[in-house]
């Protein structure tokens, strides 16, 4: 097993694999964290995605990719278990590695054979005579090295200049950020939160389901979308509160690009849309909705929305109609009279139809309640967003920053240098591959002939 955990075949096998589960995630619709709620919520974000795909690829093709939790790919627990078994193998593999890495940066050889220092090889160097170890000394130490000492019966004298001996155990700091980021991949997946409100103006909506310790809720207290000479909105913002517990905890007027964080999640300003200010009531006069309904549809290019009225059988549709139209409001009010297996409606009755404006009412005499257009507004789309492995991402691109940044711009150099007794210098070099070796060796040995020639 540790054989197979610090292969590098197997490694790229797991990265893979990820990635091709990755692509699969992108490519198919995925159930948004709402469908985690209740079954309820579940069997009506699969329908949304069944009348997608099934047109297309069948309904024996989606039920087949759903067994295999491809419309969940990221919380799927085969996904969960691809990140943790990458993360054991480079826990396995760094644990592996940092004894021999340990050991190379650790324990040095001042000492090296004749045959070491063959000018005849690359990044040597002989200078004949005239240089005493001091001034070898002083060179080093002006190149930033660290010196080692030893001295040889005959009377040769080794010196060795180490620089930023330590760099390669940075690899672990890398390494631990590139876990960092699985692990907080695996967390967010697992315990992740992410939700599309609908919120009109004036309107509350809580985030987690009711009944929940802590119980988080947001409101729209105001909407802006200005727009210019043209018509074109300029901006789109949210005057957003937060409650808990029915609390206000925090409130901003959010943006594009400018979110509010509280109560645990972010809320992000995404999209908007037109809604409609609706009240019905009852032929006996009792209420039975006052309200904004959201247009969040589109029907020929005009947005439209719909309602199942309270207490009813019945569904109030909306279809908003161009601008400066005189009645922009087109409402049809039907009933379900035949529905499929699921219970989803496939056939409907036409109760009563016809163009509105705000103030408009409508109460033919076939049904028993009126609707009434009480106003135009609009809804604002927010964005939820609770990302527990946020905090761990940060942490590990510094890590994995910092990582990098030691093992590129401190490379570690060496040098060894023999003295002869007779007087005879002779040296070695040997430096990491992101260092221009030949350019620092050369000005080493300028510094080296100058101490040994000080008139030039």
């Amino acid at each position: 097993v540790s054989r197979l955990l610090t292969s590098v075949r197997f490694a790229v096998g797991q990265i893979v694999a990820i990635a091709l589960a990755g692509v699969a995630g992108i490519i198919l619709p995925q159930l948004p964290s709402i469908a985690t709620r209740s079954a309820a919520d579940y069997a009506e974000q699969m329908d949304t995605i069944r009348a997608r795909l099934e047109p297309s690829i069948g309904a024996g093709a989606v039920s087949f990719l759903e067994r295999l939790q491809l419309f969940r790919v990221f919380s799927a627990w085969w996904f969960t278990l691809l990140l943790a078994l990458l993360v054991v193998s480079i826990v396995v593999c760094t644990l592996d590695r940092t004894p021999r890495l340990w050991r190379q940066s650790r324990h040095v050889r001042v000492r090296q054979p004749d045959a070491f220092y063959d000018p005849g090889v690359a990044d040597r160097a002989v200078i004949a005579d005239g240089l005493a170890v001091d001034d070898v000394r002083a060179a080093l130490r002006r190149a930033r090295f660290r010196i080692r000492e030893e001295t040889a019966p005959d009377g040769t004298r080794y010196l060795y200049g180490d620089r930023h001996q330590y760099v390669k155990m940075a690899t672990l700091i890398s390494h631990a950020g590139l876990v960092g980021f699985l692990v907080a991949a695996a967390v967010t997946s697992r315990f992740g939160f992410e939700t599309g409100i609908l919120l009109p103006i004036g309107q509350a909506v809580p985030i987690d389901s009711i009944g929940t310790s802590d119980l988080v809720s947001v409101k729209n207290l105001a909407f802006h979308a200005p727009q210019d000479a043209t018509g074109k909105f300029t901006d789109f913002a949210t005057d957003l509160a937060v409650y808990q517990d029915g609390r206000e905890i925090a409130r901003k007027t959010i943006r594009v690009n400018d979110p509010l964080s509280a109560g645990g999640y972010t809320f992000h300003q995404n999209f908007f849309g037109p809604a409609i200010d609706l009240t019905i009531r009852a032929r006996d006069g009792g209420l039975l909705w006052s309200g904004p309904v959201p247009l969040d549809a589109s029907a020929g290019g005009l947005p439209t929305g719909q309602l199942v009225v309270p207490g009813r059988d019945a569904v109030v549709q909306l279809v908003m109609a161009k601008a400066g139209t005189a009645t922009p409001l087109f409402v049809v009010a039907v009933r379900p009279t035949a529905t499929d297996a699921a219970g989803n409606p496939t056939a409907y009755e036409t109760l009563f139809q016809g163009l509105a404006g705000p103030g408009d009412s409508a109460a033919p005499q076939n049904v028993d309640f009126s609707v009434t257009v009480d106003a135009i507004s609009a809804y604002s789309g927010i964005i939820a967003r609770r990302d527990p492995g946020a905090p761990i991402v940060w942490v590990s691109f510094l890590l994995l920053i910092l990582g990098l940044a030691i093992t590129f711009y401190l490379p570690r150099r060496r040098v060894w240098v023999r003295i002869a007794p007779a007087g005879e210098v002779r040296l070695a070099a040997h430096a990491d591959r992101y260092v221009d070796l030949r350019r620092e060796f050369a000005a080493l040995l300028t510094d080296l002939v100058a101490r040994r020639c000080p008139g030039g």
